[in-house]
């Protein structure tokens, strides 16, 4: 497709604050109480530090429109659609309200790939959120740039089949629904602006997904909290999730877990036993 090696190591440099205000929708938004101090949840770094390109600066993927510019970030790669795929997250420290916060990324790798989808192009991006000038979080974001879907291409995911999901494998499971008004309000958290989770004829006729598609950095934040919920706030060392398949707005999320050769195995459901997310943890 073209030679990407220029994008390798090019940093951006954003800054934010952990203020009160933040603290308070964030907590809103996922239906919680107020922690007793100061510290906040982990997944919390997912919502600072988000990108501040003007409105007309921005594609339908809710990203800064990508060119060859010297200011540009993320490379132009000429293929439209764009995917979280995953990240692998370091929790050093949490981030507490009040605290400045300063996130240094760098392009850490790009790759060309052709599979069932057509060309695909992943760009890996490291991320180090810091602090009050102390590294706090180290993660490393995999998104993956896809071809246009076929005007004619089936919905995706599938319609759910007739089968039940059994989480009688799993050492603890949850049931959670997105609705509109948490992803419109993580949206706003996240300065979210990808047209597939607020714009359903777009995501229907466009991306040819079925409904509104859950966030997948939303779906990550559920399940930290259904570990923490287990384990306790803020005892994770390391955390890493895949999305596998898409979650559809108001269908049923089973959230499981289980202690699985010293490490923590967790993922996300559909109803009928489809896989969404693939994740493991490990304590500190």
């Amino acid at each position: 497709m073209t030679d990407w090696d220029s994008w390798i190591g090019r940093e951006q440099r954003l800054a934010d604050r952990l203020d009160p205000a933040l603290a308070a929708r964030w907590i809103a938004t996922f239906d919680r109480d107020a922690p007793a101090g100061l510290q906040m949840p982990q997944g919390i770094h997912l919502c600072l530090c988000t990108p501040e390109a003007r409105t007309r600066e921005l594609g339908d993927d809710g990203h800064p429109l990508r060119d060859e510019s010297p200011a540009g970030f993320l490379p132009p790669v000429p293929l439209p659609r764009r995917m979280w795929a995953g990240s692998a997250m370091t929790f050093h420290a949490p981030l507490a309200i009040g605290a400045t916060v300063e996130r240094t990324s760098r392009i850490a790798s790009i790759s060309e790939k052709s599979g069932s989808r057509g060309a695909m192009v992943f760009v890996e991006v490291d991320h180090e959120t810091a602090s009050d000038g102390k590294l706090t979080v180290a993660e490393r974001q995999t998104l993956v740039y896809l071809e246009a879907a076929a005007p004619d291409a089936p919905l995706a995911p599938p319609e759910p089949t007739g089968n039940a999901f059994d989480p009688g494998g799993w050492d603890g499971h949850r049931i959670v629904i997105p609705d509109e008004k948490l992803l419109f309000r993580y949206s706003a958290l996240t300065f979210n602006t990808h047209r597939i989770h607020y714009d359903a004829p777009y995501a229907r006729t466009v991306e040819r997904y079925r409904g509104l598609v859950v966030h997948g950095p939303l779906l990550a934040s559920l399940l930290l909290q259904f570990a923490a919920a287990q384990w306790g706030e803020n005892r994770l060392a390391r955390f890493a999730f895949r999305g596998v398949s898409p979650a559809i707005v108001g269908e049923p999320v089973l959230l499981v877990m289980r202690d699985a050769n010293d490490a923590i195995e967790l993922a996300a459901f559909a109803r009928d036993g489809r896989q969404i997310v693939q994740a493991s943890a490990a304590l500190s």
